[in-house]
């Protein structure tokens, strides 16, 4: 830009020459005095254009700046949702007085396969700077420096203090490294314990367990025999010992003080025997080996079980079944204390040419008015405490639930080993320890070299 106002600057120069020996030529003496006048006006001009350059080029590098599209891609689990995100990337365009633009694109979940080709298009050029996430394939991206270190955004970000530390530290926990942080949180999903109030009352229990000892004892009492005939009519606890009860478990080893980080510490297993006991003394359904999540669900909304966990995914046909008579506590705390985490996040690809605009975008969706927008309309669990506070959560005993659990809540270890582990170990060992195949003991020592192999 330079180079093009100098060239404009000799002709300008070049053009009042030449009119001036026009004048010199018509006007013999009269025209001198025309082109000394003429040649301090040029000289002027010539000044006042090489002032101004400086301060032309700042406002136009200024509106380039300014003028920043940010490519986002994202997944959405129905029309409604995808909708909801288009508005969401409409209001952030329109207000926030940056000159930022989202272009939010949508590609489809494909059944975890989303990550899968992301990846692909990350390696071979993709121009996506930021896209929504899970934590397991933060390892991948991060082994093959995909991924924006975003701790010195989020340390100095005015809002930082909004999240709770907890749901910090899972991310970094995600990625392998404590002192960096390549996930920005958005929204959860917190595991809670689902219960009836109607049969707590014939139990004779009058208000939700404190403490982990308490919720072991009201299992007990709420399996009960109700018309008298020498059978359990409904059981205390629905247990998931099939796929995907490695999350509900995993609040039973923590209970007892244990960790998945060593799983055959005495801690552990005594958590692992809690299991075997609801399990041995008929506390669960005596299907509990084989029940995933649909058993689970029918077994509470059928009254076969009096608690059972799970999340705010379920919870509008708990309330359609029962209406008040169901709500949720928080897993309670025993020598330790954990729940499951679901989770969905965003993060900036390190290929990222704007990263300071990218990160207005992202702390938008974890503390600004699109978190509000976001959780309210899908019903996830907000991360930010001031849109949490609100009456939409606050009013709502589910959320509520959800949000008492989530200094606690965690995530299972993101290995190489973690998906075999979930899929095939976990089920088949946990059924042999609840038959009695196997020891306590033994099944987490098989579990503990099946993770961390």
């Amino acid at each position: 830009m330079r180079k093009r106002l100098v060239t404009r600057k000799i002709m300008a120069v070049a053009t009042a020459a030449a009119m001036a020996a026009s004048a010199l030529t018509a006007c013999g003496s009269s025209g001198t005095q025309a082109t000394e006048a003429m040649k301090t006006e040029a000289a002027k001009t010539e000044a006042a254009t090489q002032a101004a350059a400086p301060e032309t080029e700042k406002a136009s590098e200024k509106a380039a700046d300014e003028a920043v599209t940010i490519k986002f891609q994202y997944w959405a689990d129905n029309t409604d949702y995808s909708a909801l995100m288009q508005d969401i990337i409409k209001k952030f365009n329109s207000e926030n007085g940056k000159g930022i633009t989202v272009v939010g694109e949508e590609q489809p979940w494909d059944g975890g396969a989303y990550a899968e080709n992301l990846f692909n298009a990350k390696m071979g050029g993709s121009d996506v700077d930021v896209s929504t996430w899970k934590l397991t394939s933060t390892p991948l991206f991060v082994n093959n420096d995909l991924l924006l270190d975003l701790t010195p955004y989020v340390d100095a970000m005015d809002t930082k203090s909004d999240i709770d530390d907890n749901i910090y530290s899972v991310m970094k926990e995600a990625g392998g490294d404590s002192s960096k942080m390549f996930v920005m949180p958005w929204n959860i999903q917190v595991l809670y314990v689902y219960y009836r109030p109607s049969i707590f009352e014939k139990a004779g229990i009058t208000e939700v367990p404190k403490t982990y000892e308490e919720f072991l004892e009201d299992i007990k009492k709420c399996t009960l025999d109700t018309d008298g005939d020498g059978k359990t009519d409904v059981y205390g606890f629905g247990m998931r010992g099939a796929k995907g009860g490695q999350e509900p478990w995993g609040s039973f080893v923590h209970g007892e003080g244990g960790s998945f980080e060593d799983l055959t510490s005495d801690a552990s297993v005594a958590g692992m025997q809690d299991f075997i006991d609801l399990y041995t003394n008929g506390y669960v359904p005596p299907t509990a080996t084989s029940d995933g999540f649909n058993e689970i669900i029918a077994n509470f909304q059928s009254g076969l079980t009096a608690m059972t966990i799970h999340h705010t995914g379920s919870s509008g046909k708990m309330e359609e079944i029962f209406g008040d008579d169901v709500s949720a506590f928080p897993f309670p705390a025993g020598k330790g204390q954990w729940t499951s985490m679901g989770d969905t996040e965003t993060v900036i690809f390190s290929s990222c040419e704007h990263p300071d605009a990218a990160f207005e975008w992202v702390k938008y969706l974890a503390t600004g008015e699109g978190q509000k927008m976001w959780c309210e309309g899908t019903g996830n669990v907000p991360v930010s405490k001031t849109v949490g506070a609100g009456d939409y959560f606050q009013n709502n005993r589910f959320m509520k639930a959800s949000l008492d659990g989530e200094s606690y809540a965690g995530i299972l270890p993101i290995r190489d080993t973690t998906t075999e582990w979930i899929s095939d170990l976990w089920p088949n060992t946990v059924a042999q320890a609840l038959t009695g195949d196997i020891t306590a003991a033994d099944a987490m020592q098989i579990l503990q070299d099946g993770l961390w192999k």
